[in-house]
């Protein structure tokens, strides 16, 4: 007889599985009563088996009135607190409670086992669940003690049908006002083929939300092939077990109470974890208990990833970990700057755990303390208060052990609290640079060793090198040792599961033309370098500049986003700027188009702390006319749909009607992700995004973006020998000696006065001042700087100490304030009182998609260990070469066919570093030959390109400037003193 390959034979298939390998018994549809959606056979002989008692007290053999009466009170109880509470509860009946479900036992406890084991899970094919109409039937549904906890609709791709039929199924044949189907009755309802599962767990016509529940395939979506059976056969292998659904149910599954702080209204969300949480999740509480304490976990989990559930999972878990009869850890630390993950941790643990006051919020070191004292098992603080925290975890060394879990949640929307953050734990606090929660942690503990009676389990999307080194997992490769993360749910996953949006899809960079005129007679000389800068941002930030470009996007959001629906006519637009100064003039300049143009929307500005502008002192609830408090807030509801940035809502901000971001800030690296991400958060009715980007190039963008796509691994340990190199060189240049070091730390270790220890750092400091020399100076200094940094980061993670380095450290970071950086002269100075801008044009580029390339992994360098510093030489030149040249540079050359242009040049570097004189020249002799036959090779190549495009050529010939700038380039990407062939691409 051939293989069964219709939907039947799927069913067949996994409820089989269910009867003969997991212990399900197999239900009838006579079992079922349609009137309270439950298998009534089955919940009696659960009730008749573990509590005869109880039933007997009730009456309900006795009675038909009284069995109706017990079953309308256990179905008002379902519907009024759902499924998972009721297994979790049991339900109280007068004068009786009765247990409708036995938790899981521990090893120790054999007659809880007992009870476990009386648990009745079943499974019904084709149930017809319908009163009204009796004839539709579910594919089949799955009870415990005869109540429904999962339904599921099944589809076969060899029929032609597949998960997205299953999803219709659902969304149009499965009424959500039939009982099986009302919120709460259900944990959740699976949309299954042989390739791809979904789930959602409210179903609501075609609102319902189903969510993907897969493995993910090469760091996307979907599942693997599978050498053993069907691709999603895990469904009914693994979750579908008695164990995985018991510990789901006791773990995972909630339903929350949401607040709408504004209107108060209540609603309900009911939260079943997805695969990757799952995963993450029991492979992590795996590890701990094979492991034991002193563990660390890098969690590198996407946005959209659920993190803040898996955290409330993870903590709560964590706390009923025992060895030998004992809890492993004392108490659970989460690390936040979130006041939300705060409620949510203690609403998932009410949910979970009898004990009603499990969790406590830690602001000083003595809470901590108390908290231990009041039995708090799972202690939330902020990432300021930390390092006190810390402090008293390392005093509770000998007695207690902990697990500390660091939430990524970046820096508080509050401008004060961002800079008292950036107060409390920068060296070097720059009021318009945030710092992520991540960093602030490694700051926290570099200068500490790591605590051994403590495991600590990271949460990041965009885990820096210092991150992947401190918390990562090493491994052998290549020579070399890695680190990588413990467990990973990549962009790339997030975006193809449609958790996020790809803010890349939509992406248009905006080309500036300029023209500046000389407004003085004589043609004076000026640095040219740093002139270029000065120009740069003279030009972008002039009124006519800010004024085009506020037009530009309020024209592109009227025309672009509001007219064409998006986010079901709700979305709104981010407006990124470099400084406050710049967000306050571009706030002012679209809020005068919007009236211009008559629109009915308006726009906030966002900055932190005070700013002078215009003669007077503002603040951005000053400008706004309304609380910084309820910037977010205002934004969600009309006439508000513009909020006008600087330093401000960049990271940490989640908002799904948020839309279209326009950029006038350069972006590199994390700092690109974390700002464009804002746009990602998901939304029923948005279906794309949009940038306009008036300051980055795409290929700056893409390779930030490509660090994080997939998973991130560390390409090699930082090797602590650099600091020998750095020690060496710094002891060299024979500012202070051995007395010095160890006179000054013996007293500052044992409390000395100011007073003793001034006298020993000036007399250091003015060694350097008159026995260094300029670039001496800088060589020293940076070199300092190097050796502070990156022994701050080694000491927390290298096994052994090192005394010497320890009591360098001490020295360097009390010398170096007192060490006066090398004045330089700024020999731009007056540029741009001798400018005006004569003429400012942007234009709109076409829109493009960056793709981002598949790469299983991503290596990033190791912590940097060499010094940075050094003063170059100023270019001086004439005022009208400089813009001359900067015309050239930055106005743009207005191309005919841009495209071919920069397909020819991006090629050019290659083909030159190939030409055998100019190798010669690169092993054989120096830089000045090595640069002539650079010009040579280039030279000949521009010829034979004559042919392909004759405007490249014109432009080489004709323009000087254009053609310094290709002969620098080209010379800059190819010189290699070992004469290695070039083979990358230039940034054009």
């Amino acid at each position: 007889m051939p293989t069964n390959t219709k939907e039947v034979g799927l069913e067949s298939l996994i409820v089989d599985y269910l009867v003969n390998n997991n212990g399900y018994k197999q239900g009838q549809n006579s079992d079922y009563n349609k009137e309270y959606a439950i298998d009534e056979t089955r919940l009696f002989r659960f009730l008749q088996d573990t509590q005869p008692e109880k039933l007997e007290t009730l009456g309900v053999f006795n009675s038909d009135i009284n069995r109706v009466k017990f079953l309308n009170r256990l179905q008002g109880e379902i519907a009024k607190n759902g499924i998972i509470y009721v297994l979790r509860n049991g339900v109280k009946v007068y004068p009786v409670t009765l247990d409708l479900y036995y938790g899981m036992p521990s090893e120790q406890n054999p007659a809880a086992k007992a009870l476990y084991d009386k648990n009745i899970f079943s499974v019904t094919r084709q149930l017809m669940y319908s009163r009204d109409n009796t004839k539709l039937a579910l594919d089949f549904a799955v009870f415990i003690n005869g109540l429904p906890i999962i339904t599921c609709e099944l589809k076969n791709r060899l029929t032609k049908q597949n998960v997205e039929d299953a999803v219709y199924q659902y969304k149009t044949d499965r009424d959500p006002r039939e009982l099986l189907f009302n919120f709460g009755r259900c944990m959740v309802h699976f949309a299954v083929d042989d390739n791809e599962i979904r789930m959602c767990t409210k179903l609501n016509g075609k609102e319902s939300w189903f969510l993907p529940f897969n493995k993910g395939y090469k760091d996307g979506a979907g599942n693997p092939p599978n050498p053993d059976g069907i691709k999603t056969d895990y469904f009914w292998k693994q979750i579908l077990t008695k164990h995985e659904l018991s510990n789901i149910i006791e773990n995972y599954a909630q339903i929350v109470t949401e607040v709408d702080e504004e209107t108060k209204k209540k609603s309900r969300k009911q939260i079943f974890p997805r695969f990757h949480q799952l995963c993450a999740v029991k492979s992590i509480l795996k590890h701990v208990k094979d492991n034991g304490v002193g563990q660390k976990y890098l969690i590198q989990h996407s946005a959209g990833s659920g993190k803040s559930n898996s955290i409330a999972w993870l903590a709560h878990q964590l706390v009923s970990i025992e060895e030998d009869g004992k809890s492993l850890f004392n108490s659970i630390i989460v690390v936040t700057d979130r006041v939300n993950l705060d409620k949510q941790i203690k609403n998932t643990i009410k949910s979970f755990m009898q004990v009603a006051n499990t969790v406590g919020h830690a602001d000083s070191s003595g809470d901590l303390k108390t908290l231990l004292e009041h039995g708090k098992k799972i202690i939330i603080t902020t990432v300021h208060k930390f390092g006190y925290i810390f402090n008293e975890i390392e005093n509770e060394q000998r007695k207690n052990n902990f697990a500390i879990i660091i939430d990524e949640a970046h820096s508080s929307q509050s401008g004060d609290m961002s800079a008292k953050m950036n107060m409390a734990l920068s060296e070097n606090y720059n009021k318009d640079d945030e710092e992520s929660t991540e960093d602030k942690i490694l700051k926290i503990l570099e200068g500490r060793k790591m605590l051994t009676n403590a495991s600590y389990f990271a949460f990041t999307a965009t885990p820096k090198n210092k991150t992947l080194e401190m918390f990562g997992v090493p491994y052998p490769s290549e020579g070399k040792v890695k680190h990588r993360p413990f467990h990973v749910y990549t962009m790339k996953q997030a975006i193809e599961e449609g958790f996020i949006v790809d803010v890349l899809r939509n992406y248009t960079p905006i080309n500036s033309y300029y023209k500046i005129a000389k407004v003085v007679e004589d043609d004076p000389l000026f640095d040219k370098k740093k002139s270029q800068k000065k120009l740069r941002k003279y030009v972008e930030s002039n009124e006519t500049a800010i004024e085009i470009k506020s037009e530009i996007m309020i024209d592109h959001f009227h025309d672009q986003v509001i007219a064409k629906g998006k986010v079901g006519g709700k979305a709104r637009a981010m407006v990124v700027t470099s400084s406050i100064e710049r967000a306050i003039e571009y706030y002012y300049s679209i809020t005068e188009y919007l009236k211009k143009r008559k629109s009915p929307y308006k726009a906030i500005v966002a900055f932190s702390g005070e700013y002078e502008f215009g003669g007077k002192k503002l603040t951005e609830s000053i400008i706004n006319e309304f609380p910084s408090s309820e910037i977010e807030k205002k934004l969600k509801k009309d006439p508000y749909r513009i909020l006008v940035v600087a330093n401000k809502f960049q990271t940490g901000y989640d908002e799904p009607l948020l839309h279209t971001m326009y950029v006038d800030k350069v972006l590199t690296d994390i700092k690109a992700v974390q700002t464009l991400s804002r746009l990602n958060r998901s939304h029923p009715q948005k279906h794309d995004t949009f940038i306009l980007d008036f300051a980055n190039d795409v290929d700056t963008i893409k390779e930030a973006f490509s660090k994080y796509y997939q998973t991130t691994i560390l390409s090699e340990e930082t090797d602590p020998d650099k600091l020998n190199d750095l020690e060496s060189d710094i002891i060299n240049h024979h500012v202070f000696t051995d007395y010095h070091v160890e006179s000054l730390v013996e007293l500052y270790l044992n409390g000395a006065e100011r007073d003793k220890l001034d006298p020993i750092l000036d007399i250091c400091a003015q060694n350097y001042k008159e026995d260094l020399d300029e670039d001496a100076q800088i060589d020293f200094k940076s070199k300092a700087k190097a050796f502070v940094r990156t022994y701050g980061f080694l000491a927390s993670i290298l096994p052994y100490g090192n005394v010497e380095w320890e009591k360098l450290s001490i020295f360097l970071n009390m010398l170096l304030p007192k060490l006066p950086a090398p004045k330089e002269e700024d020999l731009s100075k007056g540029i741009l009182e001798s400018i005006d801008l004569d003429s400012y044009r942007a234009e709109v580029q076409s829109t493009m998609s960056i793709i981002l390339e598949e790469n299983a992994e991503y290596e990033i360098a190791p912590v940097p260990t060499s010094a940075v510093g050094g003063k170059g030489e100023a270019e001086l030149d004439l005022l009208s070469n400089i813009l001359a040249n900067f015309h050239d540079l930055f106005g743009n050359i207005p191309w005919n066919d841009e495209d071919q242009v920069k397909k020819h040049i991006a090629n050019i570097p290659e083909i030159v570093a190939k030409d055998k004189g100019y190798q010669n020249a690169m092993k054989n002799s120096d830089k000045q030959n090595a640069k002539i036959e650079s010009d040579k090779a280039l030279n000949k190549t521009i010829i034979n390109l004559m042919a392909d495009n004759m405007e490249v050529f014109k432009q080489f010939n004709d323009n000087d400037s254009f053609k310094k700038w290709l002969s620098d380039m080209v010379f800059n990407l190819t010189y290699n003193k070992n004469g290695n062939v070039y083979s990358g691409q230039p940034k054009i």
